[in-house]
């Protein structure tokens, strides 16, 4: 991939667009020498050259708040990067969590593929007084009760127009769905392929 790159363009420099890999947000743009490149490849924290200080930088070396790399792709003039990786902090130095002001986006599936992994690790390895621990050991018959009742829930918030309580049954109701799948041997992607599937 570095031997693609068209460095001599901007003097030595390829812009780096960094986006969040998660939810594709965009965090940042910087710019890359191919040691910085190199750098970031292989301690998969992202580096960037600083054309003020005219050194490298790593991300989060002061702060803390270091960009993990997921991956690294080059555009289609070979003259340009799109990092992506996984936040941890703010990415701004003025604290905010992108340089443009944004803050962070809430990616419903990032959000339930994160959760569905507590789960799956609470059934691996079964600590004592977690709840979902609970429902394993009491098996698919309970977990799919809890699944009847927390549907019957949300229907009634539905019915009497309560929309914060509606809202927190629908979580209810996608935590205890969550774990009778994991319960079934099936998993999110599973449910998603289906949906897919109906979509065409």
């Amino acid at each position: 991939m570095i031997s693609k790159l068209n460095f001599e363009k901007l003097n030595g420099l390829v812009p780096a667009v960094i986006q969040d890999s998660r939810t594709n947000q965009v965090l940042m743009v910087g710019f890359m020498n191919k040691e910085a490149l190199e750098k970031t490849l292989a301690e998969k924290k992202v580096t960037f050259w600083s054309r003020t200080r005219q050194c490298l930088w790593q991300k989060g070396e002061t702060s803390g708040n270091y960009l993990e790399l997921v991956s690294a792709l080059v555009d289609c003039d070979n003259d340009s990067l799109l990092i992506k990786s996984i936040p941890h902090g703010p990415v701004c130095h003025t604290n905010q969590f992108t340089c443009f002001g944004e803050d962070e986006t809430v990616d419903t599936c990032s959000v339930l593929n994160a959760l569905e992994k507590i789960i799956r690790s609470r059934q691996n390895t079964m600590p004592e007084g977690s709840y979902t621990s609970k429902l394993f050991k009491e098996g698919t018959p309970r977990i799919a009760q809890k699944v009847g009742e927390e549907g019957v829930e949300v229907a009634l918030a539905a019915v009497l127009g309560d929309k914060k309580k509606f809202t927190e049954e629908s979580a209810d109701l996608l935590f205890h769905l969550l774990v009778l799948l994991c319960q079934q041997g099936l998993k999110l992607e599973d449910v998603a392929a289906e949906l897919k599937r109906r979509m065409k």
